[in-house]
């Protein structure tokens, strides 16, 4: 539909005539439209007319993801990331139980660093692991990955995760 609107109030007798000629010649127009277009026209009028229909309730299927999961026991293991942070993972889902700390240089060394707010991290461990690991804190640490498995067996052996 047209709306012409003017500076007056009612409609000029031109724009009323304009307004019935465009509307007695719709089919004409929109089928003139159409063939310049190469049919866009109708496809934007059709996915238009789409887009503003409402949803149907009755008959929709829902599938919610999130709930088909069994919860499991974790089965939790200390891994060194390859970023040099050192966490508690569960086994079953690869989710990040507990952050305990970094592997990082201090001094030319390569050593743990406990994750504590002394340490300068947001989010220190709970007490309970912090004192299990307090004299790990700026244990030296060899290049190797060796040096790393070492490291999370031993952290792995004083939180009982073995």
């Amino acid at each position: 539909m047209v709306d012409i609107f003017s500076r007056s109030g009612s409609p000029r007798p031109q724009d009323e005539g304009a307004q019935r000629l465009i509307g007695e010649n719709r089919q004409t127009i929109e089928r003139l439209a159409d063939q310049i277009s190469g049919g866009g026209y109708s496809r934007a009028r059709a996915a238009d007319a789409e887009r503003r229909k409402k949803p149907v309730p009755a008959g929709l299927m829902i599938h919610d993801l999130g709930a088909g999961r069994a919860e499991t026991a974790p089965k939790p293991y200390i891994r060194v990331s390859p970023n040099n942070r050192v966490v508690v993972v569960d086994g079953e889902t690869g989710r990040q139980m507990h952050f305990l700390g970094e592997l990082r240089r201090l001094d030319g060394r390569r050593c743990f660093v406990l994750a504590t707010r002394e340490n300068r991290f947001f989010s220190p461990v709970e007490d309970g692991i912090g004192a299990v690991l307090a004299d790990l804190d700026g244990r030296e640490i060899a290049g190797s990955s060796a040096a790393e498995r070492e490291l999370a067996a031993e952290i792995a052996q004083r939180l009982g995760l073995d």
